[in-house]
């Protein structure tokens, strides 16, 4: 048997052993765990990896999501049937003048309607182009407006232009299915100024909005008879042209003819197609006078720009057809519309007939006007009520029906979208320089039109509520369409859905149930009901994001979103948002901020919602809770009562210590200075800001007082009265001044090109629920109530004379009056809230 030979071990290797041949159960374990905690890393890697992933694609969901929501309408059903405004379900409102832009026209509730309207100039004048057309501040009209406007039937506007009146009548007769007929009588008469009887064009005109046809009829070489059509709402269609005649039942007047047949690409180029249309070709030649060359439309040629690339209009052209009479005044012009299916027309409405309709529809009127306002009764004279009644009219005849689309944006769309398109039917604050629809102004508009016709106020507040989107917001200013948006700065149309305005429609649904309850028009009143019924939802909807949008820092407490954030250019930043412009507000913005005319909307919105959900049979026990806690006069004193200036007063991170001052630009030595940017104002902030009240006395210290949220027992009710009674702080011989003449900001501008607006003119919305609020406290008992009914009984004397002097010197209705002069300024006419002043020469609040 052999030898057992020996292992030989070389080098460091350890000696051979069995217990070697497995790693130890120490060594095992840490084997494990490094394995354990590199599996743990790469899974915890790949969860964090997948839920990156998930929250990266829910993150581009949300925010796709969110960014839907600005345009994405609210679910429930429509206030107003989408067929409420056709000729079959609403024929009396189907055709109305509607287009308060231009000085007379009129057209259909209907989104793509044919429009119609008139347009003039006078021969041989001075100036080489005088037409008039949309309502222009700069045409500088002696005054024009409704003298009298049922909002249903008829219509009787003056126009003074320079030397010569232009009367504008009209009347409607429903028939058929398309809304009946409808005849024009247009009066023109030389002022006795003028020194000889002036030679005017009137352009009558049709124009089809994307639908719909129209063929001219001539007769006589180039005089244009009438206007044949066709569109989906109206059914086929004819429209007379008949001759000038002196009077009723004079012969026909010698007059020259011209016409244009085009295409338009849109209403807003009307009066430039008619402008490059115009030639001076043409002879005025009448029997007893000289031959002279006159104005009038040819062949529209578009205009061509040399060596200017310009994208064509992609929009559809429509037809456009315009009648041109030229004529020496006196005259008088009939236009008679006429449908197509109404069939069993008793006569024609023209001549006599136009004439007897005519005086019925105004006698109607008168008496309608004096059951409601009884300003006769009140012993006020005859110019008085006629200046009235024009104050009415024009906000009647200042209704329009808009269709379009609202350009909008939330923080989550880095581009502004297209709002869905819709219909609105509403008034507006001006016919020259605000023809669209505004939403605080309104509530104001409403208080005033559900006097006269709740109907109308039901229509205006369910088209309002129906533009509101799924989070409860309704764009404030609305510019629907081409031709609105054609009068609009382009900083001005994109709207920001974070952005409120007060919600003073509420003051017109407090009305309306008002009305329902005191039963004094129980026919006109009863469909309240159900209209709150089918409103409802989306009024709980849209108080909601106000009470949830517009919170401030404080429990209870309410902040305006929106305001101006470059606050280097403006010496007190505006805040749109609250219809108060630039009324002095915290010096530097902020989310400290507390806004006390806020506040006092809120409680003034949750007490009417409470009392609609209870008439409704809805739960209002939350509603009628946080009224009660927001009209605390308390929780009121200790959010906003500052002692330093003895008012009420918003809160914020301020200092008064701020003035526009030009900055300095540097320029070289021997540098020409038009080379260096021009110098600006720019704000100088002499003292750092800090939270504390903003101590500026005017309009937003009031409005505990103007919406009645103060007891009639509280001591602050007498500052507030001895504040507004002051000549150096509110008080003035026209009204109370929207800020104390004692602040530093009085009458100060907001910016180099920004005059002042908020801080010390006279405005009428906030002067009428001054008397209206000092009504309220003068027959509530109270320490204070002689006070007060002495108060009422000045100013609204004071803002009646006034307004109604201003109206009789300037020939109209102003947006604002000096608080120094009583002189109306601002835009004009402006026969929105101002024309409140007929509430308060009735009486009713």
């Amino acid at each position: 048997m052999g030898r057992q030979r020996k292992r030989v071990v070389t080098g460091d290797a350890p000696p051979y052993s069995r217990r070697d041949e497995r790693p130890s159960a120490l060594n095992r374990k840490e084997k494990k765990k490094k394995t354990d905690f590199g599996k743990l890393f790469i899974n915890i890697s790949i969860g964090l990896c997948i839920f990156s992933l998930i929250w990266f694609f829910y993150a581009v969901y949300m925010r796709s999501s969110l960014s839907k929501r600005v345009v994405t309408l609210h679910p429930s059903p429509r206030v107003l049937d989408a067929n409420s405004t056709t000729a079959k379900v609403s024929s009396e409102r189907f055709w109305g003048s509607y287009r308060p832009q231009v000085y007379f026209g009129m057209k259909t509730r209907s989104p793509r309607s044919v429009v119609t309207g008139m347009m003039w100039m006078r021969q041989f004048s001075n100036s080489d182009m005088n037409l008039r057309h949309t309502c222009e501040q700069g045409d500088r009209l002696q005054g024009y407006g409704w003298l009298m406007h049922d909002g249903l039937t008829f219509g009787v506007q003056e126009i003074r232009d320079n030397d010569f009146t232009l009367t504008t009548e009209y009347v409607k007769r429903v028939g058929g299915d398309h809304g009946g007929d409808w005849t024009w009588r247009i009066t023109a008469k030389q002022h006795s100024s003028a020194p000889q009887p002036p030679v005017i064009s009137l352009m009558f005109y049709a124009a089809a909005d994307t639908q719909g046809s129209l063929q001219t009829h001539m007769e006589e070489k180039n005089r244009l008879a009438s206007i044949t059509g066709f569109s989906e709402e109206l059914g086929n269609f004819k429209i007379t042209f008949r001759k000038p005649v002196t009077g009723e039942l004079s012969s026909t007047k010698y007059a020259s003819y011209n016409y244009l047949q085009t295409l338009s690409p849109g209403l807003e180029k009307l009066t430039d197609i008619v402008k490059l249309s115009l030639n001076r070709r043409f002879v005025f030649s009448p029997p007893s006078g000289e031959k002279r060359h006159y104005i009038g439309v040819d062949t529209y040629k578009p205009p061509h720009h040399q060596n200017q690339q310009k994208a064509a209009d992609p929009r559809k052209e429509s037809d456009f057809v315009v009648h041109q009479v030229t004529v020496q005044t006196p005259f008088q012009i009939e236009v008679l519309f006429e449908s197509g299916s109404f069939y069993n027309r008793p006569n024609q409405l023209v001549g006599s007939i136009m004439t007897q309709e005519l005086e019925r529809r105004k006698a109607e009127f008168n008496a309608k006007f004096e059951k409601i306002f009884g300003l006769e009764s009140k012993g006020f004279s005859q110019t008085h009520i006629k200046f009235a009644k024009a104050a009415l009219s024009n906000m009647l005849g200042g209704m329009g029906y808009f269709y379009g689309e609202s350009v909008v944006q939330s923080v989550y769309n880095e581009y502004p979208l297209l709002y869905p398109g819709g219909a609105l039917f509403t008034a507006v604050p001006s016919r020259s320089f605000f023809p669209r629809g505004f939403l605080w102004d309104e509530g104001f508009h409403q208080l005033l039109l559900s006097k006269w016709d709740p109907q109308l106020t039901r229509e205006a507040i369910g088209h309002w509520f129906d533009l509101m989107n799924i989070e409860g917001w309704i764009p404030r200013e609305q510019i629907l369409g081409d031709e609105a948006r054609s009068k609009v700065p382009a900083e001005f149309i994109v709207q920001r859905n974070e952005n409120a305005n007060p919600p003073t429609l509420f003051l017109a649904l407090q009305e309306l149930i008002e009305q329902l309850s005191s039963k004094s028009d129980e026919a006109a009143a009863k469909p309240t009901l159900p209209f709150l019924r089918r409103l409802f939802p989306r009024l709980k909807t849209w108080f909601e994001w106000y009470n949830t949008t517009q919170t401030g820092p404080k429990p209870n407490s309410y902040r305006w979103r929106g305001r101006d954030k470059d606050t280097n250019l403006y010496l007190n930043p505006k805040t749109l948002t609250s219809g108060l412009d630039d009324y002095p507000r915290a010096s530097h913005p902020s989310a400290d901020e507390r806004h006390v005319d806020l506040h006092c909307w809120m409680a003034l919105s949750s007490g009417i919602m409470a009392s609609i959900a209870q008439l409704l049979g809805e739960p209002h026990q939350d509603y009628k809770v946080l009224h009660d806690v927001l009209r605390d006069n308390n929780l009121l004193n200790d959010l906003h009562w500052s002692e330093q200036l003895r008012a009420f007063s918003d809160y914020g991170n301020h200092t008064q210590n701020v003035s526009l001052q030009r900055e300095k630009v540097y320029v070289p030595p021997g540098q020409p200075r038009h080379q260096f940017p021009v110098a600006r104002l720019v704000r100088s902030v002499r003292r750092a800001p800090k939270l504390q009240y903003v101590n500026a006395l005017g309009y937003v210290s009031l409005f505990p007082f103007l919406l009645q949220i103060l007891q009639p027992d509280s001591p602050k009710l007498e500052h507030i009265l001895r504040d507004m009674r002051d000549p150096t702080k509110l008080w003035t011989p026209f009204g109370l001044r929207s800020l104390s003449k004692t602040d530093p900001l009085y009458m100060e501008r907001n910016t180099e090109h920004d005059p002042p607006y908020w801080r010390g003119p006279v405005w009428i919305n906030i002067n009428y629920l001054a008397v209206r609020a000092l009504y309220h406290y003068g027959n509530t008992k109270g320490p204070y109530q002689e006070k007060a009914a002495d108060l009422y009984k000045e100013l609204r004397t004071n803002i009646i004379n006034n307004v109604y002097a201003q109206f009789v010197e300037t020939g109209y209705i102003w947006e604002q009056y000096n608080d120094g002069t009583g002189r109306g300024q601002g835009s004009h006419p402006f026969t929105g809230w101002s024309s409140l002043t007929v509430l308060m020469m009735a009486e009713h609040y």
